[in-house]
C-alpha cells in the first residue's frame, strides 16, 4: 500500500521533468482508481460498428467512426477500437496529420443507447468517462496536426469528439451541437473543458446550456470551425484532405516538432512551456531539414542575411 502511494505522489512530479512524449499521456490512471481492463470488459457486452484507420504514404491518415446503422454512435466495443486506434497512431512515428470523420457522411451522434442504458449506474458510468477522457485526451495530444470533418450532425459525444481535433471543417448543412442536458448530462467526455479553450467560456456556457444546434457560419463566427468545405459533399473528405496538406507541407519531424510545442504551451504553465520547446528545439536544430533549408538559403519574404 505503501508502495502504491508512494508511486501515486511521485509520478505527477517527474511527468513535468520530461518532453510532452514522455510524460503521461493519459489523465487517469490506477491512481485514481481507473482499472481501463475492467471497463473494456464491460463494454465489449454491447458490440456493433467499428473505428477504422486508413494511415497514407503522404503522412496524412483517415480516422472513420463507422456505425451508420446508428449515425454512428459508438457501441461499447467501438470505444475500445478508438482506444487501440489511438495507440497505433502514438506508435506512427512517420505521421503527419490526421482526419477524423464519420461514415456515410454523417459525424457521430455520441453514445448508443443501448450500452448507456446497461452501464447507467453511476460507478460504471464513471469508468466509461474516464476510458473516453483518457482516450479523446491522448488523441488531442498526439504529434499530429488533427482536423474533425464534419458532415452531417455531431451530437453529445459526437460534438465532444469534434473538440479531441485541432480543427474542424463543416460541410454545408451539417451541425455540431452539445445536447447533453436534453439528456439530463453535461459532457463526460472532456468536450466541455476543451470547448471552453476553443470558444470562450461564455460561448461554451451557451452553447451548452440552449443545446443550440450550431450551423457552420455560426461555427466559423465563433472560432469553433476554420473553414465551410465547398458543397459537393461526394468531395468532402478530398476537401479536408486538400486543407490539411497545406498544414503539414514539409518534414514529418518538424512537423511533429511544432504541433509537441503547441501542446506544451497550450497544458504547461509557461516556465515548463519555456524549457519543453528549448528541447524539442534542439532536436530540430542541425537536424537534416534544418541543414537542407540553410543549404538552400531564405524562402520567405523579409529576411535579414545579416540575422
Amino acid at each position: 500500500m505503501a508502495l502504491h502511494l508512494r508511486k501515486c505522489f511521485i509520478l505527477p512530479i517527474r511527468s513535468r521533468l520530461v518532453l510532452p512524449q514522455q510524460r503521461i499521456k493519459s489523465v487517469y490512471t490506477t491512481c485514481d482508481g481507473f482499472n481501463e481492463e475492467e471497463i473494456r470488459e464491460k463494454l465489449q457486452r454491447f458490440p456493433g460498428g467499428s473505428v477504422d484507420l486508413s494511415k497514407q504514404t503522404s503522412g496524412i491518415a483517415v480516422l472513420t467512426v463507422n456505425n451508420p446503422g446508428r449515425m454512428n454512435a459508438f457501441t461499447g466495443t467501438m470505444m475500445g477500437e478508438l482506444k487501440d486506434r489511438v495507440d497505433e497512431l502514438e506508435q506512427w512515428t512517420d505521421g503527419k496529420g490526421l482526419i477524423v470523420q464519420g461514415a456515410a457522411s454523417t459525424f457521430c451522434s455520441g453514445s448508443d443507447l443501448n450500452a448507456v442504458r446497461a452501464i447507467s449506474n453511476p460507478q460504471d458510468g464513471m469508468k466509461m468517462c474516464m476510458l473516453m477522457q483518457n482516450t479523446l485526451t491522448r488523441l488531442l495530444r498526439l504529434p499530429l496536426v488533427s482536423v474533425a470533418l464534419v458532415e452531417g450532425k455531431a451530437l453529445g459525444g459526437g460534438a465532444e469528439l469534434t473538440t479531441a481535433c485541432d480543427f474542424r471543417l463543416m460541410a454545408p448543412g451539417s451541425e455540431i451541437r452539445f445536447v447533453h442536458k436534453h439528456m439530463g448530462l453535461v459532457p463526460g467526455w472532456g468536450g466541455a473543458a476543451r470547448l471552453v479553450r476553443i470558444v470562450g467560456s461564455k460561448n461554451a456556457l451557451q452553447l451548452l446550456s440552449t443545446a443550440r444546434r450550431v450551423d457552420p457560419d455560426y461555427a466559423v463566427s465563433i472560432g469553433l470551425a476554420e473553414e465551410i468545405l465547398a458543397s459537393d459533399v461526394s468531395r468532402s473528405l478530398d476537401q479536408a484532405q486538400k486543407w490539411l496538406s497545406d498544414h503539414t507541407k514539409g518534414p514529418s519531424p518538424v512537423i511533429r516538432a511544432l504541433k509537441k510545442v503547441v501542446i506544451s504551451g497550450r497544458e504547461l504553465p509557461l516556465d515548463e512551456a519555456l524549457r519543453t520547446e528549448k528541447q524539442v528545439f534542439g532536436t530540430v536544430w542541425g537536424g537534416p531539414a534544418n541543414l537542407e533549408a540553410l543549404a538552400q538559403g531564405p524562402k520567405h519574404k523579409g529576411h535579414n542575411t545579416d540575422d
